[in-house]
């Protein structure tokens, strides 16, 4: 499913909220198990021309990343500040539709790493979930897209305002710190990703 991506910036130049509709359509494909949700986010991402937007109350496209080690055994989470959660890297797209650079951008910004590389221009995995009313913003949907991308030379990481924390989490044992169920189907995603490349580079 996996593959290289050698430069995001051409691929970028293309980007509109189409372009996320036809890359939605392609996952559709892919994980017909996930149909009920991936058809939930394009009816969202077509009805809303502002999709992007966090000023959008009843919801918003987010982008993040399953961030890899140079061995590919271990994930980069965030103990994320508001949530009090372990999480992937990520944030709002804050207007921007390619998503992929927004989950880019996020990542650099939490971590301090800027030698993170997307492995593939696909879409990872998505997740659709309620996010708590807080102050002036009601409760409302973040539409998650998530992208695979890797530390290519150092790991080394800076912890962000947002976070309580980042660690390397192997993922063979993800589940010792959480039982949430997108993060558990991502880890079972990556597993497969390298079972099927022999576990080699």
């Amino acid at each position: 499913m996996l593959v290289g991506v050698n430069a995001h910036k051409d691929f970028a130049k293309f980007m509109t909220r189409q372009n996320l509709i036809e890359q939605l359509k392609a996952y559709k494909l892919r994980f017909k198990d996930e149909d009920e949700s991936t058809s939930r986010f394009i009816d969202f991402v077509s009805r809303y021309d502002k999709c992007f937007e966090r000023s959008l109350k009843v919801g918003h496209v987010t982008g993040s990343a399953w961030v890899v080690n140079n061995r590919k055994t271990h994930v980069l989470l965030t103990h994320h500040r508001k949530l009090n959660r372990w999480l992937q890297l990520g944030g709002h797209a804050d207007g921007e539709p390619d998503v992929l650079n927004v989950a880019l951008r996020e990542v650099r910004e939490e971590s301090g790493l800027e030698n993170v590389e997307p492995l593939t221009d696909q879409i990872f995995d998505i997740d659709i979930h309620s996010i708590p009313a807080r102050g002036d913003d009601p409760e409302h949907f973040h539409y998650d897209i998530r992208y695979a991308m890797h530390a290519k030379e150092s790991e080394d990481y800076v912890v962000s305002k947002e976070s309580h924390d980042l660690s390397w989490i192997d993922i063979e044992k993800l589940s010792d710190i959480t039982d949430e169920k997108s993060m558990l189907r991502m880890a079972r995603k990556w597993k497969a990703v390298q079972d099927g490349a022999g576990n080699s580079e």
